[in-house]
């Protein structure tokens, strides 16, 4: 691959252009943290996927999974400590008050098992691992 330059103000800058399945992919939260994870933690494995034109496309993938694995967790929180739709018809603020608690826990267990999503091999173990914390609540 040749890299042409141009000169701004004696410098030659490269002329460097996202590859076109790097240019549409918008990140959501997760993919930003996961990014800002990589390039603050992992510089050799976030250079590298710059490089290849791979990054965006790897947050994305992360992104993927943590928004599923947040859907699900709400889900199974939901129906673990009863909060309903009966629930909020009867009671709208306690209902609101639970729902802001179980999506909180739910991001901070996401936030914590992000990194582990993306570098484990078996990625059954670690949802697995996740179900668990979510019954130790």
């Amino acid at each position: 691959m040749k890299i042409t330059y141009r000169e701004v103000n004696g410098y030659l800058i490269p002329n460097l252009k996202l590859p076109p399945e790097e240019a549409n992919i918008r990140l959501g939260k997760w993919g930003m943290v996961y990014k800002d994870y990589l390039e603050n933690n992992k510089k050799v494995f976030f250079n590298m996927l710059l490089m290849q034109g791979k990054l965006y496309q790897n947050c994305a993938e992360v992104e993927k999974q943590a928004r599923y694995m947040y859907d699900m967790l709400i889900e199974q929180m939901k129906m673990a400590e009863g909060v309903t739709e009966q629930l909020k018809e009867d009671n709208q603020m306690e209902w609101i008050q639970r729902m802001g608690n179980i999506e909180a826990r739910a991001r901070e267990m996401i936030q914590l098992n992000l990194f582990i999503i993306k570098n484990s091999c078996n990625k059954l173990k670690v949802f697995s691992q996740l179900k668990n914390n979510c019954n130790s609540y």
